[in-house]
C-alpha cells in the first residue's frame, strides 16, 4: 500500500494522462510506458498500475459510447470475464489496491501467475454480484473461467453451488481464452481488460457499481484526470 500513498498519486495522474497521450498518437506502450515510467521514477507495480489505468482518446470515445449503464441489463444476457471481476470484488471487500483508471473502470493489481487460491472474500463478493445481477433482472449469465489457471475447476463447483442455491441463472464454462470469446460476443460484457473492453459489442462497468454502492469501506485510488 505504501507505493499508493496519497502522496503519489498526482505522480500516477500525471503519469495516466501523459502514457494516454502517447497511446493516442499511435506510440507502442512498452516503450512509452517505459518513457513515462523513468521520466516519473515510478516503480514497476506503479507502471503496472498506470498501464493498466491507461488508454488512447480513441479507446477512451469508443468504450463510452458502448458502455451499457446497469439499469439498462433488464432481460439482458451477460457474459463475465470470471477472474476479472471476482478478484477486483475481492480486493475491495479485504482492503486492496483498487485503481479506477481513464474509462471509469476498476482494476485490482492482483497477478494470479496461472494460479487462483479462494479466499475469505470469494463467497461473499460471489453474493454481491449475483445480488446485483438480480437486481439488474438480466435474462442470463454467462460465467467464463481460464481453464489453464489451477483452482478454476473448484472455483466452479463453488460458483455452481451459489447459483442452485439462489436460483441465479448462471452457467459457469472453464474455456482455454475467455478473452477471445468476450471480444467477439454480441451479449453485454463484464470486464475491465483493456483489448476487450476495445472489441467486444457492448459492456458494463459491474465492478464499479458494485463497489460504489455496496462496498463503501473500500477507497479506489482515481487516476482520472478530474479526480
Amino acid at each position: 500500500m505504501e507505493l499508493f500513498q496519497e502522496e503519489v498519486h498526482a505522480s500516477l495522474r500525471e503519469a495516466v494522462r501523459h502514457l494516454s497521450w502517447l497511446l493516442t498518437r499511435g506510440y507502442a506502450i512498452p516503450s512509452s510506458l517505459k518513457l513515462v515510467g523513468d521520466r516519473l521514477i515510478l516503480t514497476e507495480r506503479q507502471r503496472l498500475a498506470v498501464a493498466r489505468s491507461s488508454c488512447s482518446d480513441q479507446s477512451l470515445a469508443s468504450r463510452e459510447c458502448r458502455r451499457i449503464d446497469t439499469s439498462k441489463l433488464k432481460s439482458e444476457t451477460v457474459d463475465i470475464d470470471g477472474f476479472n471481476l471476482l478478484t477486483t470484488i475481492e480486493a475491495a471487500l479485504s482492503g486492496g489496491v483498487l485503481i479506477r483508471g481513464r474509462d471509469g473502470c476498476l482494476r485490482d493489481m492482483a497477478s494470479m501467475h496461472g494460479s487462483y487460491r479462494r479466499v475469505e472474500e470469494t463467497v461473499p463478493g460471489l453474493i454481491l454480484i449475483g445480488e446485483s445481477l438480480k437486481a439488474a433482472d438480466i435474462s442470463h449469465c454467462q460465467w467464463w473461467l481460464d481453464q489453464p489457471v489451477s483452482n478454476s475447476g473448484r472455483l466452479k463447483s463453488i460458483m455452481s453451488d451459489l447459483s442452485s442455491e439462489h436460483g441465479w441463472p448462471w452457467s459457469i464454462d472453464l474455456v482455454p481464452d475467455p478473452d477471445a470469446l468476450l471480444r467477439t460476443s454480441k451479449n453485454v460484457v463484464v470486464t475491465a481488460d483493456g483489448p476487450v473492453l476495445d472489441d467486444c459489442d457492448r459492456w458494463c462497468n459491474l465492478a464499479d457499481e458494485i463497489v460504489e454502492t455496496q462496498i463503501t469501506n473500500a477507497r479506489p485510488i482515481d487516476l482520472r484526470d478530474d479526480a
